[in-house]
């Protein structure tokens, strides 16, 4: 990271930020291209760990690629907004982002589909416990296990 002042390293804080996130850029690799889509999501952090999940249509674009690499990046961001100077050459921006990578897995088990759409409905405020395994069927969900992620600030 070039900008080392405005990295984040503490964990809570780096949670802190994903939890004000509401959209992750998912970043698919499609032959001499990247495919690039936002996806609401969800995910578990725990002992150091973070596994994020997306839902989707039952088939796409998105699902035969991750058949094909498993290799994907993420990002998000949130808390922008103009931060104006006297100098408009001095003008910046405010804003907190996450990047990282993973594998993607598209999950079978239907207790685990269950609990993603939890995680994903309570992440935007709903309640996850309206959920049924007919919810479930009707959807694809994906997880990505990080594998490494960085996060960064600027809130000046």
């Amino acid at each position: 990271m070039r900008r080392k002042d405005r990295q984040v390293v503490n964990w809570d804080r780096m949670i802190s930020i994903l939890d004000s996130c509401d959209c992750c850029r998912l970043g698919l690799l499609d032959k001499d291209e990247v495919y690039i889509v936002p996806l609401n999501f969800g995910y578990r952090a725990q002992n150091g760990c973070l596994e994020i999940y997306f839902h989707c249509a039952k088939e796409g674009r998105k699902l035969d690629l991750i058949k094909k690499c498993k290799t994907v990046s993420f990002e998000m961001d949130t808390a922008h907004f103009l931060i104006a100077k006297d100098d408009p050459c001095s003008y910046s921006f405010s804003f907190q982002s996450i990047m990282g990578t993973g594998h993607a897995v598209i999950v079978d088990d239907a207790e685990e589909k269950l609990y993603a759409l939890g995680l994903i409905l309570s992440h935007y405020g709903g309640d996850g416990d309206l959920l049924t395994k007919r919810h479930a069927d009707s959807v694809e969900i994906i997880k990505v296990e990080v594998e490494s992620w960085s996060c960064k600030e600027n809130l000046k």
